[in-house]
């Protein structure tokens, strides 16, 4: 299926090429922007693809101009993927009024809850939508797949790695949002999106369906947490996030760095990490 993409910029980088998209969603009902990195390699055919959910306020820039990541899904021959974090001119009273929830902070997650439901369907254009153009209209591998994100974007990676089971073959993390029904951001985003039933609320959260899982990564997962980070004791919660792969027996690595906050400084400082991470199940 072919979908008309609108290319609003591309750049030259790393040998590869940086480019910058936008598209009328079907998911979403409005346009929707996202931003991909071809590695050279993928002038030869089909590559690995990597997709990145960024944080709160952030937009499809934001990772490929901050992140560093470029450099080495060129090293790797890894195509990366990046979308805005929510629809743009819902039209929906309130989505402007505040910085951690409506427009910049759609969670990752379908509304359910009026009006939210109408446009709020980020769960599906991520893993559906983007999916498919990432795959079918740029030479993404779809069998060769693996997501990523930052703190909104955390808390969606490991929720989409753990939802949508098969689809993506590696998932890491920096500094996630990862038991979000313990946590104000959470509890703010999923009471509006989701409603008032909590029980729907933990299909959201990564602690609570690690607990449950029965289906862990082979490859293991990867989280990087910054100990100077502003949000981490009232929102972030690494340790239930930790303590779920225990219990279900799920390989985990998260480090814990002294002196780093929650920006884009700390995310750059461990992006070869992760992009490694990545390579090694992406490649295998």
């Amino acid at each position: 299926m072919s979908r008309a993409l609108e290319l609003i910029s591309e750049h030259r980088c790393f040998d590869g090429i940086q480019r910058f998209y936008k598209h009328e969603s079907e998911a979403i009902g409005l346009p929707m922007k996202f931003s991909v990195y071809l590695p050279p390699q993928a002038q030869q055919g089909k590559v690995p693809v990597l997709f990145y959910l960024a944080g709160l306020t952030c937009t499809e820039e934001t990772f490929m101009i901050k992140g560093g990541a470029q450099r080495f899904a060129a090293q790797h021959g890894i195509m990366l993927v990046a979308c805005d974090t929510s629809p743009r001119g819902a039209g929906v009273p309130g989505e402007d009024e505040g910085w951690d929830f409506g427009t910049g902070a759609g969670f990752y997650l379908d509304a359910t809850h009026a009006p939210w439901n109408k446009h709020y369907r980020m769960e599906s254009y991520v893993t559906q939508e983007l999916f498919a153009i990432a795959t079918e209209d740029l030479p993404g591998d779809a069998s060769r797949a693996g997501i990523f994100g930052h703190s909104m974007g955390g808390h969606g990676a490991l929720v989409l790695a753990q939802r949508h089971h098969g689809k993506y073959r590696s998932v890491s993390a920096f500094a996630p949002i990862a038991a979000p029904t313990r946590c104000p951001w959470g509890h703010k985003a999923f009471g509006g999106y989701l409603g008032e039933d909590q029980q729907a609320w933990k299909q959201h959260d990564a602690s609570y369906l690690m607990s449950q899982s029965k289906q862990p990564f082979p490859g293991g997962i990867l989280v990087d947490q910054g100990m100077a980070d502003s949000f981490l004791a009232e929102q972030l919660y690494p340790e239930a996030f930790e303590q779920a792969c225990e219990q279900a027996g799920q390989a985990l690595t998260l480090r814990r760095h002294e002196g780093y906050d929650h920006g884009y400084y700390f995310i750059s400082t461990f992006m070869e990490d992760h992009m490694n991470f990545h390579a090694k199940q992406l490649k295998a």
